[in-house]
C-alpha cells in the first residue's frame, strides 16, 4: 500500500504548498496554511476527440428566470433567480440567513418541489421556524444530511429543480478525508454542486460562513466559482437588513435590496430612501443629507454629526458607517484648503439607519455636516452630491439625474451638485446649485 502524501493549503485563497510556510505566498495571509491528505489518483477513462466551436456557431438563449416572490430579491438577482444557477449567500450569525432562504423556498415551492438541506439544525427546528413564519408548504422538503452524495442521489432520485444547502461548510464528500470546512472539502464540494446544477438546469442556493473579519470562510475561489454571490448586512441591534449582490453573471453587481425584520420573517422594504433618510431633523444642527447610489438605485441617507471640545491629546474621531480614513483624509483637506481646523475638538459621524455609504460622493454632505455641527447653524431641506479631491475641487459622480430626481421625490428645494456635472441635468424642479471648490459649498451654504 502506497504511503499517503500530503499537501498545505492556504484557508483563504487555496494556495498549494508541498511544506508548510508561515505566510501564504499566494494572498500574504499569515498562519493560513493547513496539512491535508491527498487521496491517490485514480485514472479516467478516455473521452472522445474535443472540438471547439466557432464564436459565430454559438447559439444564445436568454436564461430561464424563477420568481422569488419579492421584488427586492428579484432586483438583487437581476430578474429573479436563474435556471441552472448557483447563488451563494453570507453573512454575520443571526442576521437572517436561514429566514430568507426558508422564505424563498416558500416562493418556489408554489411552482416546484424544493429541497431544503441542513448540516447544522434538525428538522424539527426548521419546522419550529416554519411554524412561527406561518410557512406549511407540502412542496418542501427538509433534509438533514451532511454527504453531499447522499444529497445527490436525493436530487437526482424526486427530480427536485431548486436546491437549498445551508450551509457548504458543513457538507462532506466522503472520498475526501479532510474534515469539514477545509479548503479541499469546499473546493470539491462546491464543484459537485455546480456541476449538478448546471447538467440537470437546477437551481442551487448555498448558504456560507464567514470569517471574524467578515469575509466569506473558506478559499477564496468559492466566490469564483459559483455564478452569484450576496451579502446579507445589518446590525442586530437594527431591524434593517441589506442583502448586496457582490458579484452576478446574469445582472447588474452591487445591486441592494432592503428587508424589515420581524417576528415572522423578512419584510420588503420597496422605498429605502424612507427608511435611511428617516425623520431627519433639518432644523437641528449637523445634520444633512446625501443623495448616494448603491447598484442602479438611488438613496437619500442622513448624515450625522457632533462636535465637541476635546479633553484629549489627540482628540477621537468616531465613525460609524463611513470609512474611517475617509474622515481623516476630509477633515485635513477641511484645514489645509479652508483653514477649519479639528485638531482640538472631538469628531463624531453616524450615517442613520445602520447603512454603510462607501461611495466618495458623500463627501460633501460630511463636510457640510461637521461644518454645521462645528458651527451650531442647521442647514435646512437642501441635498449634497459630489466628491471632494485632496486640492479642495469638487469632482463629478455618475448618474446625477437619478440622484437629482430622489431628491426632488421627498420635497426637497435646493441640491448642490459637482459644476461638471450640471451641465448633465436637463430638467428639475429643485434649484440646482453647481460648485467648483470646497470654498464655493462653504461659501454658499453658510
Amino acid at each position: 500500500m502506497g504511503k499517503n502524501k500530503t499537501k498545505f493549503f492556504c484557508q483563504e485563497c487555496g494556495q498549494e504548498s508541498a511544506r508548510w510556510l508561515g505566510k501564504c505566498p499566494g494572498c500574504g495571509e499569515w498562519n493560513s496554511l493547513v496539512e491535508e491528505r491527498i487521496l491517490p489518483s485514480v485514472p479516467k477513462e478516455v473521452r472522445g476527440v474535443v472540438q471547439a466551436t466557432p464564436l459565430n456557431n454559438v447559439q444564445t438563449v436568454e436564461g430561464q428566470r424563477l420568481d422569488t416572490g419579492s421584488l427586492e430579491l428579484n432586483r438583487v438577482l437581476g430578474g429573479g433567480a436563474v435556471v441552472g444557477g448557483v447563488v451563494l449567500l453570507s453573512g454575520e450569525p443571526g442576521i437572517g440567513k436561514s429566514t430568507l432562504f426558508l422564505q424563498m423556498a416558500e416562493s418556489f415551492s408554489n411552482n416546484n418541489d424544493v429541497l431544503y438541506v441542513s448540516g447544522e439544525e434538525s428538522a424539527r427546528q426548521i419546522k419550529l421556524r416554519a411554524d412561527r413564519m406561518n410557512i406549511a408548504s407540502p412542496r418542501i422538503h427538509i433534509l438533514t444530511e451532511n454527504s453531499l452524495g447522499n444529497v445527490q442521489s436525493e436530487v437526482m432520485s424526486k427530480g427536485y429543480k431548486v436546491v437549498f444547502i445551508d450551509s457548504i461548510q458543513t457538507m462532506v464528500l466522503d472520498d475526501l478525508q479532510s474534515a469539514p470546512g477545509s479548503v479541499s472539502q469546499v473546493r470539491e464540494g462546491t464543484g459537485l454542486l455546480l456541476k449538478l446544477a448546471k447538467e440537470n438546469d437546477i437551481t442551487i442556493f448555498l448558504i456560507g460562513h464567514v470569517t471574524k473579519d467578515g469575509a466569506i470562510a473558506g478559499p477564496r475561489v468559492l466566490e469564483h466559482m459559483v455564478d452569484t454571490v450576496l451579502y446579507f448586512e445589518g446590525d442586530q441591534h437594527h431591524i434593517f437588513r441589506l442583502l448586496r449582490a457582490v458579484k452576478n453573471r446574469f445582472g447588474p453587481a452591487n445591486e441592494i435590496g432592503v428587508f424589515e425584520m420581524r417576528g415572522d420573517g423578512l419584510e420588503e422594504v420597496t422605498n429605502p430612501s424612507t427608511v435611511f433618510m428617516g425623520d431627519a431633523n433639518h432644523s437641528a444642527a449637523g445634520s444633512t443629507i446625501a443623495a448616494t447610489m448603491e447598484g442602479t438605485r438611488p438613496l437619500l441617507v442622513e448624515i450625522q454629526s457632533l462636535v465637541t471640545s476635546s479633553i484629549f491629546s489627540p482628540p477621537r474621531r468616531t465613525v460609524n458607517g463611513i470609512d474611517y480614513h475617509r474622515l481623516l483624509m476630509l477633515l485635513a483637506v477641511l484645514d489645509k484648503r479652508s483653514g477649519y481646523s479639528f485638531s482640538t475638538r472631538d469628531v463624531f459621524i453616524n450615517v442613520a439607519g445602520g447603512l454603510n455609504v462607501s461611495e466618495p460622493a458623500a463627501d460633501i454632505a460630511v463636510i457640510v455636516a461637521l461644518m454645521s455641527g462645528l458651527r451650531d447653524k442647521p442647514i435646512g431641506k437642501m441635498a449634497f452630491i459630489g466628491e471632494l479631491g485632496l486640492t479642495g475641487e469638487i469632482r463629478g459622480v455618475s448618474q446625477i439625474e437619478q440622484r437629482v430626481r430622489e431628491a426632488e421625490k421627498f420635497g426637497f428645494v435646493e441640491c448642490i451638485v459637482p459644476k461638471v456635472n450640471a451641465s448633465r441635468i436637463t430638467s428639475a424642479n429643485c434649484r440646482i446649485h453647481p460648485v467648483k471648490t470646497i470654498e464655493d459649498v462653504l461659501e454658499l451654504v453658510f
